[in-house]
């Protein structure tokens, strides 16, 4: 999809200011929107917990991710200082964290990873379409889970 010039320089600040803060607090509520997830980081700087709204690439012990702006997002900063991370995504009526470890895929296609990650599931090809609009330059992120 192609988006016009200046898309980005609007569609950025909406989504941090407004469609981030929707989602985690729907999350708060116990109210997981369908295809979303929540990834929590460890602050590289503060070692607090951070939390990130994200598309629910999960696929079975692996979770996707495709960061918009590759590195230079922070939790990507946050996982690269530190890779354990964990994952809440939606099961059912019920919602759950699993645990798992982080690493960034330089070598796969962040474009051919969404078109994957969208088929066969409609919730989650709305959010994965949403969120490319603001892409600069996608990564990758691949997280193998720990069992359940």
């Amino acid at each position: 999809m192609s988006w016009p010039p200046g898309a980005r320089r609007i569609l950025g600040p909406f989504q941090r200011r407004l469609v981030n803060p929707v989602v985690r607090f729907a999350w708060a509520l116990r109210l997981p929107i369908p295809g979303d997830a929540l990834l929590e980081t460890t602050g590289r700087r503060t070692g607090r917990p951070r939390y990130t709204p994200v598309c629910d690439g999960l696929d079975g012990d692996t979770f996707w991710l495709v960061s918009q702006h590759g590195r230079r997002a922070d939790w990507v900063r946050n996982l690269e200082a530190d890779p354990r991370v964990r994952v809440k995504v939606r099961g059912g009526p019920h919602a759950r964290w699993r645990g798992g470890v982080a690493r960034v895929l330089d070598g796969d296609d962040p474009r051919e990873r969404q078109r994957i990650l969208a088929r066969n599931n409609l919730a989650r090809r709305f959010c994965l379409a949403t969120s490319g609009a603001a892409w600069t330059d996608p990564v990758t992120v691949r997280i193998d889970l720990d069992p359940a």
